[in-house]
């Protein structure tokens, strides 16, 4: 279901302008039921067929913050991971994602204050080749400093 690359942490002392770590997950119906209740966001323009078939998006989709979710997953599990504070996160909703699409959340380091242990991350999501979610991510990235 997953395809990751491995997970784990990355210390600042250690991030390089330019890395990249991604994951992949089809999104399924379950997911967007789960993510409803968790949430309490019932539109039906998320659960409901026959309704969804008469918006702009001509059937349902998944919530824009369950394919932004994958991202949170990147940067807790792998870029920097572990121990990663998340800061602030910008969003683009560019496309739907419908249930049986498979979201690849890739994140690339663009910038890095050592001083303040401050990363500024690209973030993005696709579904093929279409970006479905991009937007920018400031995290407070672990140190060995503070073991």
């Amino acid at each position: 279901m997953f395809d990751n690359l491995p997970r784990g942490t990355i210390v600042i002392e250690d991030l390089e302008v330019g890395m990249t770590r991604y994951l992949q997950k089809q999104v399924t119906d379950r997911d967007i039921e789960l993510f409803a209740e968790v949430s309490t966001d019932r539109n039906p323009v998320h659960l409901d067929d026959d309704y969804a078939q008469e918006t702009i998006f001509e059937g349902r989709i998944a919530h824009g913050m369950l394919t932004a979710g994958l991202i949170s997953a990147v940067i807790g599990e792998q870029l920097p991971g572990h121990g990663t504070v998340y800061l602030g996160q910008t969003l683009k909703f560019m496309a739907p994602v419908r249930p049986g699409d498979t979201v690849r959340a890739e994140v690339t380091v663009d910038a890095i204050d050592h001083g303040k242990r401050r990363v500024t991350l690209a973030t993005r999501c696709l579904v093929g080749d279409t970006v479905v979610l991009k937007g920018e991510a400031v995290v407070l990235a672990p140190s060995r400093k503070f073991d």
